[in-house]
């Protein structure tokens, strides 16, 4: 029984968007994905922080929603990335779904899910500095409420939250979601997004009392990440 992490699957099993043709650590990525999950069972929950597919709709994203549901039989909880385009409503995602037998997906939108004591918190997040004008503000602003809304959902318990953004990629700092992980309390953070040499950017490790790890697909080449419970992280950034 163990809870994993996992970003930026970036699957196109029924498009033309296979990641293959970047070489390198994505070449037959999809086989990787397939034996990094194998050894995982009904007990264990997968986090997925994010981009899951390039289906411009639901529709289009089917193959790959059912490749994700069968590769192991446990809970699969699901963060919005900024490339998931099929991406809609709550209800419509889930009446979709139920319509096609998969079961053991749940949302960490608007709310929290709960892995035995842990509360799973979290939302996609912003880059407002990058392009600080004030449709970017907007979203970030709701991004922020959207996180704040989720770790209120949690109560007192260990909080642990998902993101698809970095809050901390080099001399960036997104200043308030990590005040909010802080004032709740939060544990770990673990986030997608960075691929190839922005690897090397990434902030890992203790902040305050948040420890950051970078969970995309291609940093973990294909294996989900096993979420430690109270795991003690040395490296103090």
């Amino acid at each position: 029984m163990g809870l994993y992490v996992i970003g930026d699957t970036h699957l196109s099993l029924g498009g033309n968007k296979a990641m293959d043709t970047f070489g390198g650590v994505w070449e037959g990525y999809v086989d990787k994905l397939r034996e990094g999950f194998a050894p995982l069972g009904e007990d264990d929950a997968v986090v997925f922080c994010g981009d899951l597919s390039w289906g411009m709709s639901l529709e289009e994203a089917l193959p790959d929603f059912l490749f994700l549901d069968a590769l192991f039989p446990g809970k699969k909880y699901i963060v919005k990335g900024n490339h998931d385009y099929w991406w809609t409503t709550a209800n419509k995602m889930y009446t979709f779904w139920n319509d096609h037998g998969i079961t053991d997906f749940e949302l960490i939108h608007n709310n929290c899910r709960f892995y035995g004591d842990v509360a799973l918190c979290g939302t996609r997040g912003w880059f407002f500095e990058e392009d600080a004008d004030a449709q970017n503000g907007k979203v970030f602003h709701r991004e922020v409420l959207r996180l704040e809304t989720s770790l209120k959902a949690a109560g007192e318990g260990e909080k642990i939250c998902f993101l698809h953004y970095p809050p901390l990629y080099q001399n960036y700092i997104c200043q308030e979601i990590v005040d909010l992980m802080e004032l709740y309390q939060v544990r770990a953070c673990y986030y997608g997004h960075l691929h190839g040499g922005s690897h090397r950017l990434a902030q890992e490790g203790r902040r305050g009392r948040v420890e950051y790890h970078l969970a995309a697909g291609d940093h973990l080449n294909f294996r989900p990440l096993r979420v430690e419970p109270e795991k003690k992280f040395e490296k103090v950034l």
